[in-house]
Parts: structure tokens; sequence; C-alpha cells
């Protein structure tokens, strides 16, 4: 059947990250991030490739933006990569640097299409980890600064910055566990990381609304379901709903932390300030980006036995797949009605609080080449996109604003630890030349959006 209608003011949007495409690590005056160093490390990246080249956007940014222009979209999610304006972390800006996002917003502007730039998706200056990262608290401090410079930069020229990307999936991956940048492994040890990201984002926040800029930034969402109608398992689902949706949405939202008690950890930890609590709130986001993938199953386990769950890192539950639900090439279930069940999950819990939504992130790894003709088939992502922008239009029509959707992503690109394992692009990239192709979903896309632009609703 052919998808729904959305509102006539609903944006279509591609996103990418700075250190997943730019490559030219080495150019402009750029400085080392936590993913350079991580990235050149043996044995943490799948397939032993780096960032280095990436996608290599960083020359190859005018094609990109034409591909965007031939899609349709009316933004561009992309970020900065902090170490190409302060290699350091601090001091001024490094004009090479700005100059290579003023050539990308010039690009975008002539083509009508609105930047919608994050100023940090992951890519830590390795001066700054080197001094403690986002568990000291000067780091908040000086992402302060670096949101100035940037703010200064970005005022006239866009309407909305993004400031963080993620802040639970960074704290989780590279902080707890270890598997992403910058490869620590704290477990709950990590938890002022998570404090100093959202005093950084209300700082931040400050600088982008001193220049006239709304501010925005992006949270990962999953529902999560228990395993079944025990107990434990119900108690499971409620504790790592409260760690993944509320821990870093609830002081923004609300001015308060969630109850932290399952996990036997004090409600006023010394690292939370008098004054912090009002330094987050007061950077309520005027617009809240969600990113989803999958939902999340939690079963109850006995608090002394071992978790064989990567996720779990000495909790008391352990995290489990969708049974049932087909699964990507990444392995991740494929749950459409999720999207809808997180959007009004957030919706009935925050109420006036909820900033409008734009969905920031949603698609899928697929397994596709391209055939003997060069055209890439990838039937199971336009699936997946479907289901997901049907799922979206029903959280619509309950009442929950949404100002546009984003997918992930333009390009196959570096997907973290797993190297260049996994596409998740609507354009294929050769990563030994860098051609770009555009995937069937991507002329699929195109085709949805321009039928929107004739005929949406009003």
């Amino acid at each position: 059947p052919p998808l729904p209608r959305f509102p006539a003011a609903f944006r279509w949007g591609a996103g990418t990250s700075s250190y997943q495409v730019e490559g030219g690590v080495h150019e402009g005056g750029r400085g080392e991030s936590v993913w350079d160093r991580f990235a050149h490390t043996e044995g943490t990246i799948l397939d032993a490739s780096t960032g280095d080249e990436a996608c290599d956007s960083y020359h190859r940014y005018a094609e990109d933006v034409r591909l965007l222009a031939e899609l349709g979209v009316d933004v561009y999610r992309f970020s900065v990569a902090w170490p190409r304006i302060q290699p350091e972390g601090t001091g001024p800006a490094v004009k090479a640097g700005l100059d290579y996002y003023d050539r990308l917003l010039d690009g975008l502007a002539e083509r009508g299409i609105a930047a919608v730039p994050t100023l940090y998706h992951w890519d830590l200056p390795q001066a700054l980890e080197d001094q403690g990262g986002w568990l000291s608290r000067e780091t908040a401090y000086r992402f302060a600064e670096y949101a100035a410079i940037m703010a200064d930069f970005f005022a006239g020229r866009v309407e909305t910055v993004h400031t963080l990307n993620e802040p639970f999936i960074h704290l989780a991956l590279g902080y707890a566990l270890g598997t992403h940048a910058p490869g620590r492994t704290l477990g709950f040890e990590a938890l002022p990381g998570a404090h100093h990201q959202l005093l950084g984002h209300g700082l931040a926040a400050a600088e982008l609304r001193a220049r006239g800029l709304r501010v925005g930034l992006a949270h990962n969402y999953t529902p999560v379901r228990a395993a079944s109608s025990a107990p434990a398992d119900i108690a499971a689902a409620h504790a790592y709903d409260v760690l993944h949706n509320r821990v870093l949405t609830d002081p923004l939202l609300l001015g308060r932390y969630a109850d932290l008690s399952f996990f036997g950890l004090d409600d006023a930890p010394e690292y939370v300030h008098p004054e912090d609590l009002g330094i987050i709130a007061a950077g309520r986001p005027d617009e809240l980006g969600v990113n989803y993938y999958n939902p999340t199953t939690a079963a109850g386990l006995d608090p002394l036995a071992s978790s064989n769950s990567p996720l779990s890192f000495g909790l008391p539950f352990e995290l489990r797949g969708v049974e049932g639900a087909e699964v990507t090439a990444f392995g991740w279930p494929i749950v459409p009605d999720g999207l809808r069940e997180i959007l009004v999950t957030l919706k009935d819990r925050y109420g006036d609080a909820l900033p409008p939504i734009l969905v920031t992130e949603n698609g899928c790894s697929t397994v596709d080449a391209p055939d003997p003709d060069g055209v890439v088939h990838d039937e199971a992502r336009i699936a997946f996109l479907d289901g997901h922008i049907r799922a979206l239009h029903e959280a619509v029509e309950a009442g929950v604003d949404v100002a546009g959707y984003v997918v992930w992503t333009l390009l196959d690109n570096f997907e973290w630890d797993q190297g260049y394992q996994q596409r998740f692009g609507i354009v294929r990239v050769d990563f030994d030349t860098f051609a770009r192709t555009p995937k069937d979903s991507f002329h699929w896309l195109r085709a949805l959006i321009a039928e929107h632009r004739t005929g949406s609703a009003d």
C-alpha cells in the first residue's frame, strides 16, 4: 500500500558523522582524536581498519552535497570534528578547519538544504582524553568554549545546532565497556562521564542561544521489554529502561536524575555540584533528536551469577534480542513498531516538557553489492525504511510532535569497531576508489520525498 502522508512542514533528511566519513585526518591542522588513537590500537577494530580515509568526504564533500540534492532532502545532519577546530581541545580555532565547514555550508545553502550540525559525535580531542576525558569536569567547560567558537561560526547560517550525539552509547561503549574509543572499561565508575556530558550540553546551549541559535541533542532510545512476566524480568526491564532511556533525559526535561537505587548507587554523588542541574535544565533542547534502531529485551539474573551479555558489565540482568524477529546484517532485531512505541512513551513520560522531535537516525546495515551492471539492489533496506516510516506516521497520528525524519546514513562508512564490515548507506562507497553509487533504497527514498513535496497533507 502507498505510504501515508505527513504534514507539509515535515522535513526529510540524511545524516553522517565526521570520523565516519571525512578522512583527511592529517590535513588542515586537524589534531588527533580518541578514535584516531583507538583505531590504530591493535585488536580494537574488527577488520583492523581506521578512519584515516573513511569516505574521503574531506575532499569529496561537493559530490556528497550533489547526492543530497539529488535525493531531495530538506536537511543534512552532519557533525563537526572538534579536533579540526581545536586540535588540542582548547585555544583559538584553526582557520583551515572552519574553512572546510564553510565550504560545506555554502554548498548546502546553494541547493536549499538546511544544515543540522552536531558539535560532538564521539571524536574527542585526544589531548583532552589524556587529561581525563569526559570523566573530568573540565571537559564540560572545554566543550563550552568550543561551542562558543562554533556558535559564532554558525550564527545566521543555520537554525538549530545539536550539541551531543548519543551520550549514553558513548558512555557505555567508550567508558564502561571499552568496545569504542577511548576504550576504557570502568563499568558504573564511568557515570561521571554521563553527568559531565550533560553539563557540557547545558553550558554549550547557553553559548548557542546567546547567538540566536536553537539547541538540540540526540539520544539513542530503545523500548525495553521484559523477557517474561516473572518479577525478576519485569524489574530488570524497568532498571534497564532507567539506565538507557532516562538517566540522560530526565535531567534535561525534568531537572532531576532518575532513581538509580536499583543499582545501589548514591542519588547525590559528589561529582554533581549544586548548580549543575539548573545549568542542565536551562539547556532543555528546542528539538530532541531521537535515534532508533531496535528494542531491547531484559532478563533478570542472580546478582552473583556472571553474565555472558556484552552489555551487562556485571549488572544483575542480561540483555537479549527479540525472539522471532528478523535481524539486520548487524544482527539487530527489526521491529518497526518500536519506533512508534518509543515516541509515544516519550510523549506519555514527559508530557508538556517534551520538545518537538526530529528522528535523527534510523536505518540498517544490509549485505548488498553491485550486480554485473553496477546496480545495488538493497530490498531489505527498503523494507526496513518502509516499515519504520509507517510506524513513525502512526506516532504522529497518536499526537507525537515529530518535525522530520533523517535516514542513517547517506554513505557506507567507517562503522566504528566494525570497521568497513557493516554497510548502512543508501549510497554504496567503494572504499578503494571512493566511488559513490546510489542504491535502490536511495531511488526509493528520493521518489517518496518527491511525492510528499507535491502532495503532502496540510
